[in-house]
């Protein structure tokens, strides 16, 4: 009789695979390389349908109720209330809760700042925070040469050593100072409309330069990486 073979225990992935796994959670994991882009590839890249609502039912809710009753209790809480409903439908329909749970959450942590300040404003600067910091990190990593673009896509297609192609360099390069320029957008608007304490304009502005300047990044991003990069060849296996 063969000795009985012993279970092995799973192995912990590197840091590595989890960034890996990380970047293909992003909507850079859901296209191909080298994949032609259209309009149906990009509507799955952020979520499908499902997925616009989700992001900007709540924020159109507010929108609606701040400028008609400026009621600052009713103008937060319903928004929470439409993310708890959604993360439900998602739980009944057996789909991915996880974009829901996370939505929801940042939804009520910006509705108590706002409530626990009694300042409306401040249920967008957790927002307006994100967005300077995103855009350091944008900045950062072009100034030391690593653009975010480039680590993102090296890391969904094992390909570490791109740094060393001139021309996926600058490609991706080009491509993070896409993403620099939303950010730039949104911060300029923003911030003054803060200091001025417009919440009514900045929940309109933040549907505005939300999801329309998020798809046009994508779609320029998309096109730049595909012009660098070729889909892999199965039949060489």
């Amino acid at each position: 009789m063969s000795d009985p073979v012993e279970p092995q225990e799973p192995r912990t992935p590197t840091f590595s695979e989890s960034l890996s796994a990380a970047a293909r959670q992003s909507s850079f994991g859901k296209i191909e390389p080298g994949e032609t882009p259209t309009a149906g590839a990009m509507l799955g890249a952020i979520g499908g349908v499902r997925g616009i609502v989700e992001s900007v039912a709540p924020g159109f809710a507010f929108l609606l109720l701040y400028t008609f009753t400026k009621n600052l209790p009713l103008s937060v809480i319903v928004p929470v209330v439409i993310a708890v409903i959604l993360v439900i439908v998602r739980a009944i329909t057996r789909s991915p809760v996880t974009p829901a749970v996370s939505g929801a959450i940042g939804i009520a942590l910006t509705a108590f700042l706002a409530l626990a300040t009694n300042r409306a404003e401040n249920n967008f600067l957790p927002g307006i925070i994100i967005n300077v910091i995103v855009l350091l990190v944008l900045i950062i990593s072009i100034a030391v040469k690593w653009p975010l673009v480039g680590v993102v896509v090296g890391l969904l297609l094992g390909e570490l050593n791109w740094r060393a192609d001139p021309a996926k360099r600058r490609a991706f390069t080009i491509a993070t100072w896409v993403w620099v320029l939303p950010s730039v957008i949104r911060v300029a608007v923003q911030v003054p409309l803060y200091l001025a304490h417009r919440a009514d304009l900045l929940a309109a502005t933040k549907l505005l330069t939300g999801i329309p300047l998020y798809i046009a990044a994508l779609w320029v991003t998309w096109l730049l990486v595909r012009a660098v990069t070729t889909k892999p060849d199965v039949s060489a296996e």
